[in-house]
């Protein structure tokens, strides 16, 4: 005896799909929805692409990440504390430069920092992970 052959169909049987019953009618576009809950269970989603896009396109940039003024600001005012209520005046270069260290400052932090978080296991960024980093760097790198 051979092997067994399957015979081929020639016509594969097709699904019947419901109709609707007469006692349950659909929901006609006048009867207004409820808004979906937001409840417990309620996540927000990312667009995990476009948050990608734009860490892609800061990286790439060089212009600085906060606005001049709000920066101008902070630093005199820090400035007006420093020196007892004195209020010098500042060349533009000198806050383009004070802005450029800070800038750099916090973007290397913040490296550190999302290194210990993913160290730990998890992806989001803790402030006890800038703390540890800044207690890692010491008082030198670290500014007090």
């Amino acid at each position: 005896m051979g092997p067994r052959r399957r015979k081929r169909k020639t016509e594969t049987p097709r699904r019947r799909t419901a109709s609707p019953t007469p006692a349950t009618p659909r929901p006609t576009p006048a009867t207004p929805r409820p808004p979906p809950s937001r409840g417990p269970s309620f996540r927000r989603r990312y667009r995990r692409h476009l948050v990608l896009r734009e860490i892609k396109n800061l990286q790439k940039s060089t212009h600085l990440l906060l606005r001049k003024a709000p920066f101008c600001r902070l630093a005199r005012e820090i400035c007006v504390k420093f020196t007892r209520g004195v209020d010098f005046s500042w060349q533009a270069h000198a806050l383009l430069a004070l802005q450029e260290a800070a800038e750099a400052f916090l973007v290397h932090l913040f490296e550190d920092a999302y290194l210990l978080s993913l160290h730990a296991g998890r992806v989001t960024l803790f402030p006890k992970d800038v703390q540890l980093a800044r207690r890692i760097r010491g008082i030198e790198e670290g500014l007090g």
